[in-house]
């Protein structure tokens, strides 16, 4: 059972890369806008939890 079950979900995987690739880049810009919209939707709380991180300043003066 295990074994099907990872060969289906591979199989989705290398089909969802094959019709990727097939697509135009206004496509793929329209998808990442869809998916950026999805994930703000229902990860709103989680938004940047991956984010940039900020420039850490150290204001302690070692040496002195």
């Amino acid at each position: 059972m295990q074994k099907k079950l990872l060969g289906l979900i591979l199989a989705a995987a290398a089909y969802g890369i094959y019709r990727y690739t097939k697509m135009t880049p206004e496509q793929k810009a329209e998808l990442k806008r869809r998916g950026g919209d999805f994930l703000d939707k229902n990860l709103g709380s989680f938004n940047n939890l991956f984010g940039e991180r900020s420039a850490v300043t150290d204001t302690t003066n070692k040496f002195s």
